[in-house]
């Protein structure tokens, strides 16, 4: 095991292996999956600042669209220039261009935690219990591409959740077109793809990624993700109350 990981590796696999001790006798075999469900919603709880930091510059972001337009019309030519305002804009308003990438950057170290902990047969010199357990007869160490292949029972329950990976981003990409503004204009082409589009093809990237990880990091990335899209939709909507509180409280100047 990584050196690097394994003081985080050995922590987390108490606290899943305590978790599934706990949750046995009432869940029996879904117990383990329970426990890395709990977890997960753990990291998404310690995480929750950075989210609302991320939620709040897509805010931001709609706020300030008349005038990241007016600086991509005025510096259309001028790419280096337009960059530099755009940065300035977000700094005068106490916001940034990448807010909205943190959250997902600061997921992977735990990402890679749950991966190492379903690899590796040995924790602390003594055997990984938790690689015993599985979810509808698929182990919870197992890929996609191994065992009995994608054409088995083990294949249909990754394509399942693949598929429903796949729609939580679909969704996550359709609430971002209803409730919020790109925070980045679009740039010409041959430039950069700003962030907006970066941001969409990470979140699709983790079907991807599930195709190559175990089972139980699969289930982590299915939870975190519905998490997410549970705490778009409540900040928005606290967002588009406020907004709209606002406006009533507003004198009728006619």
């Amino acid at each position: 095991m990584f050196s690097l990981f394994g003081v985080p590796v050995d922590a987390a696999y108490h606290l899943v292996s305590g978790f599934t001790g706990i949750l046995t006798p009432v869940l029996g075999g879904a117990a383990a999956v329970a426990a890395i469900i709990a977890v997960t919603m753990a990291v998404r709880i310690v995480l929750a600042p950075l989210s609302l930091r991320a939620f709040r510059a897509q805010v931001a972001a709609a706020r300030l669209a008349p005038q990241l337009l007016a600086l991509r019309q005025r510096y259309a030519r001028q790419p280096e220039r337009l960059q530099s305002e755009m940065s300035a804009l977000y700094r005068q308003e106490g916001a940034s261009m990448f807010a909205s990438i943190k959250p997902i950057l600061f997921q992977w170290p735990f990402l890679s935690v749950m991966y190492l902990l379903f690899r590796s047969p040995l924790i602390a010199g003594k055997p990984n219990t938790l690689l015993g357990h599985d979810l509808l007869g698929v182990p919870l160490g197992s890929h996609w591409l191994s065992g009995a292949g994608p054409v088995s029972l083990q294949g249909g329950v990754f394509l399942g959740l693949f598929a429903l990976l796949a729609g939580l981003c679909w969704l996550s990409g359709r609430l971002g077109q209803l409730m919020a503004v790109p925070a980045v204009p679009a740039v010409p082409a041959g430039r950069k793809p700003g962030t907006g589009v970066l941001v969409k093809a990470l979140a699709y990237l983790t079907v991807v990624i599930a195709a190559f990880t175990p089972l139980a990091a699969g289930i982590y990335l299915l939870t975190s993700m519905g998490w997410s899209l549970v705490e778009r939709r409540f900040f928005f909507r606290r967002a588009a109350g406020s907004r709209r509180d606002q406006g009533a409280k507003q004198p009728d100047r006619r």
